[in-house]
């Protein structure tokens, strides 16, 4: 044992926190560093800048403010200039990698001394083989599902047989794992040179050396794969074990009360369908466009966060712009569209929320998952299609195959949107499956659940 690891033992444990870029990727950590600090644990935050977005600032100062016993830390960051790549939040996972030998002084001077590193998948290359050096133990934070963090861990071997998600193929074999369907695999994996999957096979070569997988997950979302993780000969047991100790609680900045939630509160129960694509995914104006005809199409009423850029701080277009006046006179006495950053899991828990239109980012389906709303899972990019599948095998919503990929040509029509707005509003069957789930959310975390247990004994590790 190193002497910093000694040293830390006699303390409360010292955790360092690094996350990557992106809200779906920073969220999970300040969750995750509420429970710890729950947990009389120390803990220090350490953060790249410039930072892309400008929720990811607000929420970082939000954090501090209502944590002042958290140390932050930032770090300069060598700016990458990639000219293949056009995505701020991929240009800044490779300026972050490029950067991370930065941390070495401070994290081998930190006083008192870490008892653990916890790190988001997107730098574990770099910071995996640091921690060894110095002796403290790494965790890697996985932001996804614990399936497509399986996927993504078998990019070093897939990029060197590019026939396994050619053309002719339509399921992708993982030693151990139920299939995968080549359509939910993401498009740039079937380029090895594209950026973001170059940054994914370089961090899943260091996954193997970490001390645990942290997942916010939970077995009754993921019960198939975490059988076969269990039953052994996944990636040939190239992995370390994970540890679901999901769903976090969420942590959310306080703020004034937006007017969203004052109309929320004069809506009947489970009487409005909440619509969102999440913090970075830009949806066309054509297709925003039939997104207003199938709301409208649907009867029912509706709470739309509109979002037209991948960054927030670009996104100057007003709403009457998107969506044009008359839609917003029109739905005025039984809808609201919205823009900028919503307390999305105070809005799932509101009781007049009767469902959830989504693009299926991880956090979003922790957090439906949490308050049992069912969903119409429409995912847009990245691990999305995967996450659409457990909804739907979880009983958690419904998924319609045929709507692709938010980069693909084909618009998916308002009236086919209406429909399945119409079909979870008015499923009393889907509606009591999304309650299940509800239920064992909360056994999961309850004193002697599922995951409090994970959760303690990786804490008494730290001790």
């Amino acid at each position: 044992m190193s002497k910093t690891t000694a040293d830390s033992k006699c303390l409360s444990p010292h955790i360092a926190l690094i996350p990557s870029a992106g809200m779906g990727h920073l969220l999970p950590f300040l969750r995750i560093a509420s429970m710890l600090l729950s947990r009389n644990c120390t803990v220090t935050l350490i953060t790249a800048k410039p930072i892309v977005s400008a929720a990811e600032s607000t929420h970082i100062s939000a954090f501090l403010s209502q944590h002042p016993q958290v140390k932050h830390v930032e770090f300069q960051t060598i700016q990458s200039h990639n000219p293949t790549a056009d995505d701020p939040f991929f240009l800044q996972y490779e300026s972050i990698t490029l950067s991370a030998h930065l941390l070495y002084p401070l994290l081998s001077s930190s006083s008192p001394p870490f008892s653990a590193i916890f790190a988001d998948f997107i730098v574990a290359s770099s910071i995996t083989p640091m921690a060894a050096e110095l002796g403290i133990p790494s965790y890697i934070i996985c932001t996804t599902s614990i399936k497509f963090f399986c996927l993504i861990a078998y990019l070093p071997v897939l990029v060197t047989d590019p026939a396994k998600l050619g053309n002719s193929s339509t399921e992708l074999i993982i030693p151990g794992l139920t299939p995968f369907p080549v359509s939910s695999v993401p498009p740039p994996f079937k380029n090895p040179n594209h950026l973001f999957t170059r940054c994914l096979v370089l961090n899943a070569k260091e996954f193997s050396k970490a001390k645990g997988i942290i997942v916010n997950s939970v077995d009754f979302l993921e019960k198939e794969t975490l059988e076969e993780i269990k039953n052994g000969g996944v990636l040939e047991n190239s992995l370390p074990s994970f540890l679901p100790i999901g769903p976090l609680a969420s942590f959310e900045i306080r703020k004034d009360k937006g007017d969203y939630m004052s109309w929320l509160d004069n809506q009947p129960e489970e009487s409005v369908v909440y619509v969102s694509f999440g913090s970075r995914t830009a949806i066309s104006r054509d297709q925003i466009r039939e997104v207003s005809k199938g709301l409208e199409r649907s009867g029912h009423r509706f709470l739309w966060v509109v979002k037209s850029t991948t960054i927030d701080k670009e996104d100057k277009d007003e709403l009457k712009d998107l969506l044009g006046g008359s839609f917003l006179e029109r739905t005025m006495n039984k809808g609201m569209a919205v823009k900028g950053w919503v307390s999305q899991e105070e809005i799932l828990a509101h009781p007049s929320i009767g469902a959830f239109v989504s693009h299926c980012g991880w956090n979003s389906v922790i957090e439906a998952a949490r308050q049992g709303v069912p969903m119409v899972a429409w995912p847009q990019h990245g691990d999305q299609r995967v996450n659409a599948e457990i909804v739907e095998k979880a009983g958690l919503g419904i998924w319609e195959r045929n709507w692709g990929w938010s980069y693909e040509a084909d618009l998916v029509c308002g009236e086919e949107i209406g429909e399945k707005i119409r079909e979870v509003m008015e499923d009393e069957k889907l509606r009591d499956k999304a309650k299940k789930v509800w239920e064992e959310a909360r056994k999961a975390t309850k004193i002697g659940g599922k995951s409090e247990k994970v959760l303690k004994e990786l804490l008494e590790l730290l001790q």
